[in-house]
């Protein structure tokens, strides 16, 4: 499988999942037992980690993907889209079975509802993802989600904290994180619905709002850096302060695939030497730019787009 390609930025490796995205936009939800016509279909490559990875790509990083695909012909298709990117796929694994899908619901205010089938994800194995991160020539950022099972990510994460790499872990889909793979985290970056369960997790009953997030960072041990859709992020940092930072108003069109433009962008600018702060405005940029388009990467800014955003969002 193809060696690096991509850009000449930070080495980031993505250990995480690939999908297909099947997305249906509708008018509204159907109800239980209820069948509604949809507005329109489209078919593309998603999946959490292989989202992150495309759009650390696009922002000029140097990206390996860690991942099992099947041995499908979607398998076959997300190979070649990686090749695209200039995604480094020496580490996906095939193995014999169906790739994972991901059928997704827009409803018209770009709002939306994913069931993930993890499907050959599931073949990516601690050691396959500890090997791979070590085998990195360089290796700066390694990220991380919950689309495979927390004890492969623990793995790499470990792997990249012995050689030194930032790791990142966007706790997504929303479950508990398991303390093995806590402790392995420099960074996790949840959207409030899986900040809840975390808190929820760590004995925190009350409302997770602003001023528990300095709370849930200690308890975890890590940075904090929560998405907030529309109203942008906020940030425990290397100093437990509390900032809040605000995104760009846009008109949104879709928001699939925002929270991994986000991380992806994130982990691009964390890799730079970008200052917290300043990296978390540019991830927001990013993350606005893709909700004024449909699709999950189809809607992410290419890269003289990415170039030109890193430009106007500057460092302070």
């Amino acid at each position: 499988m193809g060696g690096v390609t991509g850009g000449s930025g930070p080495w980031v490796t993505v250990v995480g999942s690939t999908m297909i995205d099947q997305i249906s936009y509708l008018e509204r939800m159907p109800g239980r037992g209820e069948t509604v016509v949809g507005r329109r279909f489209a078919q593309g490559f998603g999946g959490k980690g292989a989202n992150q990875a495309v759009m650390a790509s696009r922002m000029g990083a140097r990206v390996a993907m860690v991942n099992s695909l099947g041995d499908d012909g979607y398998g076959t298709e997300t190979l070649a889209n990686f090749e695209r990117h200039g995604v480094d796929t020496t580490h996906v694994r095939r193995v014999p079975g169906a790739s994972g899908v991901a059928p997704i619901w827009v409803e018209p205010d770009g709002s939306n509802r994913i069931i993930i089938v993890p499907g050959a994800n599931a073949g990516l194995m601690p050691e396959h993802a500890a090997e791979a991160v070590a085998a990195q020539e360089r290796v700066d950022v390694v990220i991380g989600q919950f689309e495979i099972d927390q004890a492969v990510t623990a793995a790499a994460f470990r792997a990249a904290r012995a050689r030194g790499a930032v790791t990142i872990l966007n706790p997504a889909p929303g479950a508990a994180i398991d303390p093995g793979l806590a402790a392995a985290s420099d960074w996790v970056i949840p959207n409030e619905h899986e900040l809840a369960i975390i808190a929820r997790e760590l004995g925190l009953t009350d409302d997770a709002g602003p001023t528990a997030l300095p709370r849930v960072a200690s308890l975890l041990g890590t940075r904090l850096l929560v998405t907030l859709g529309e109203r942008g992020a906020a940030l425990v940092g290397q100093d437990h302060a509390l900032t809040t930072i605000p995104a760009p108003r846009v008109d949104v069109v879709d928001t699939t695939g925002a929270g991994d433009a986000f991380v992806g962008a994130f982990g691009y600018a964390i890799g730079c030497g970008w200052a917290e702060v300043d990296a978390v405005r540019l991830a927001c940029a990013i993350a606005s730019e893709s909700v004024r388009r449909p699709g999950t990467q189809a809607s992410f800014p290419d890269p003289a787009r990415c170039q030109a955003i890193e430009r106007e969002v500057g460092r302070e």
